[in-house]
């Protein structure tokens, strides 16, 4: 075949390197790929596996040294978000992508999470009325969450903050990845030393992060151990828009992990500020107490007072003067003192009317100084 002007000349090797090269000009280091898993299959350490959309389909492979650190392993139609670049290889022009993180999309993460609230709700442990009470003032809790994290620095200074009386034993805990057994194993831990411990409750706890990052916290087996926790559990995890599996089954859950030490430590601030209003309140209501037991008080003694034996002999008394005094003025002695004068009958009787004489009687005239006897010459009735 003759050569065409101004055409470039390749040999194979070289046209594969000059690709090679355009791809390693033009396109990201590293990039974000949203796909779903096909055909994920271990060869010699490494994984490979096809990632593919609607419309098409590229090979990708985790190398066996970044097998291990995956925060999720991919199983068949898993819906992910990959952080790759592109591997090609110049030998025989193939293109793959190298896989470097791999974690859950929103959908398949969502879509877990359906699974497993269809599965565990028919069974009761969503109703509200399993829930439990908060301690008003725990004297301990166990606090389950990623250590160190501000999540739990937050955590640990509103704590301190509200209630320091609690003690709190903070138990460490991955929160991404893989890791639903080692959770399931540190909270089991945690309920067999409750006792020794004297914990009242149980916090589960992590940071903010995407939903994606919260997925752990959607495991069936987790949330059925969460479920059969004998202390009272609450959660924080993520943002308040974050509802996981284990918010579902906790007796409270949290907007986040310095709200779920909110809801589980009182206030010793408003504590303090509600005793000083009862202290107050008990002050007035003894007050008034003691002034109605005074003013009973005060009535006893004047009723006693009155009932005193010099005071009654006092009115006695007076009362017999006061009747002395009103049979002396009703005496028939008085009425003698002033000129009038008694007449009885020789035999005794009180002459009544003029009548009840006769010419010739005898009669006897008290005066108020002595007696007068008389005979009746004669009567002159009016």
């Amino acid at each position: 075949m003759s050569a065409e002007p101004g055409l470039p000349r390749y040999s194979v090797a070289e046209l594969n390197q000059a690709i090679g090269s355009l791809l390693e000009r033009g396109f990201a280091p590293r990039f974000l790929l949203e796909a779903t898993v096909s055909r994920p299959q271990l060869k010699k350490g490494h994984l490979w596996l096809t990632l593919l959309d609607e419309q098409a389909s590229i090979q990708a492979v985790v190398w066996a040294s970044q097998l291990s650190r995956l925060s999720h392993q991919p199983a068949e139609g898993d819906g992910v978000v990959v952080v790759g670049k592109l591997n090609f290889w110049g030998a025989r022009a193939s293109l793959c992508v190298q896989v470097l993180d791999l974690r859950p999309s929103l959908s398949a993460v969502l879509r877990r999470f359906e699974q497993v609230r269809q599965a565990l709700e028919p069974e009761g442990l969503f109703d509200p009325a399993r829930r439990r009470p908060l301690p008003a003032m725990p004297a301990a809790i166990a606090l389950l969450t990623s250590a160190p994290s501000s999540a739990l620095a937050d955590m640990l200074r509103t704590a301190s903050e509200r209630w320091p009386a609690t003690r709190i034993h903070v138990v460490p805990i991955p929160v991404q990845g893989p890791v639903e057994e080692q959770i399931r194993s540190r909270l089991a831990e945690v309920i067999a030393a409750a006792p020794d411990l004297a914990l009242e409750a149980i916090v589960l706890a992590r940071g903010g992060g995407s939903r994606e990052d919260l997925a752990v916290f959607d495991g069936e087996a987790l949330a059925r151990d969460l479920a059969a926790c004998p202390l009272p559990l609450v959660t924080g995890l993520g943002h308040e828009d974050d509802i996981t599996i284990a918010d579902l089954v906790a007796d409270y859950r949290a907007a986040t992990p310095t709200a779920a030490i909110v809801a589980l430590l009182p206030d010793r601030a408003a504590l303090v500020q509600d005793l000083g209003q009862r202290r107050r309140l008990l002050g007035q209501v003894v007050q008034m107490r003691l002034q109605r037991e005074g003013a009973a008080l005060a009535i006893r003694r004047e009723q006693l007072q009155a009932l005193n034996p010099t005071l009654l002999l006092q009115a006695w008394r007076q009362q017999l003067r006061q009747r002395l005094e009103l049979l002396e003025a009703l005496s028939p002695q008085r009425l003698l003192q002033r000129g009038f004068a008694l007449v009885h009958h020789s035999d005794g009787r009180l002459l009544r009317s003029v009548q009840g004489v006769q010419p010739g009687d005898v009669l006897q005239l008290e005066l108020s100084d002595g007696r007068i006897d008389a005979v009746v010459e004669a009567g002159h009735p009016r």
